[in-house]
């Protein structure tokens, strides 16, 4: 049985900075990454291959350099990876993204039972959050978001139980398998690979899934598929910050202040 795991390479966003004068993304000589929430979806997938015995394969929908990243997943303890390329997927939205890997999990499928397919809350640059939804909703799964546990698997029956964390509050829920579950970054913390794995990985040959290989209509996928369009990308102005009185010695003063220019700026009654 399968858990594959989808990630995305994506710029460090620490270091990435926006072209005031033509709003655009200033991407050279910015390293690139794993998505920090799909690390973590990779250590559940590999937790799970430990303690069910499950196989895990990781896909990857991006340019050539993204092999990079499906190295370091093999390095960590994915049993295969394939990379999905090609200019006819480039400059895919949320919908266009989620059919590409929909698709590839359907290949997936045509050899080994796919029973959970694990990703990121979001990405650290789109932060849509749309992608995993979307994988759930093409290919008919179950739909678990913002897990921070995986309390039982029963592979026997098909159900998984997780917990879902919500605002001040956390949610038990229950669901059949097959299970597209999007995971926050409280639920583990990843592991670093070893010198051997690492030297296994980079040796291993990673298949190219292009759309000779999909046979997907181009009219579906990147940027003709899409049915969004980014006009703009601009930092938000932001204004200056106040300090209201003295908060460590006088507490209650600098409360009746606070409170005062709140009703001041309308955002509360008095």
């Amino acid at each position: 049985m399968l858990v594959v795991t989808c990630v995305k390479q994506v710029p460090d966003t620490t270091q990435i900075e926006v072209d005031p004068h033509t709003g655009t993304l200033i991407r050279e000589g910015v390293p690139f990454i794993m998505n920090p929430f799909d690390a973590h979806a990779l250590e559940e997938s590999l937790r799970l291959k430990d303690k069910y015995g499950l196989r895990v394969a990781v896909i990857s929908m991006g340019p050539p350099n993204t092999e990079a990243t499906l190295r370091k997943a093999l390095a960590l303890g994915a049993d295969e990876a394939m990379l999905l390329s090609d200019r006819a997927f480039g400059g895919a939205d949320t919908l266009a993204t989620s059919l590409v890997l929909a698709e590839a999990i359907k290949r997936l499928g045509r050899h080994e039972d796919v029973i959970m397919v694990l990703c990121g809350r979001q990405t650290i640059d789109g932060d849509t959050a749309q992608v995993g939804p979307g994988i759930a909703t093409r290919l008919g799964y179950s739909q678990l978001t913002l897990v921070d546990l995986i309390e039982n698997l029963s592979v026997q029956d098909r159900r998984v139980t997780v917990r879902r964390r919500l605002e001040g509050w956390h949610e038990v829920v229950e669901a059949p398998l097959p299970a597209v579950i999007a995971v926050v970054r409280e639920i583990n913390r990843p592991r670093y690979p070893n010198v051997p794995m690492k030297l296994i990985a980079e040796e291993s040959t990673i298949p190219l899934w292009d759309n000779k290989v999909m046979g997907l209509k181009e009219d579906t996928v990147g940027l003709k598929g899409s049915a969004t369009l980014v006009r703009k990308i601009f930092s938000p102005e932001r204004a200056g910050g106040e300090i209201l009185g003295d908060g460590v010695k006088d507490p209650q003063g600098a409360a009746s202040l606070l409170v005062d220019r709140l009703i001041e700026k309308g955002f509360i009654c008095a």
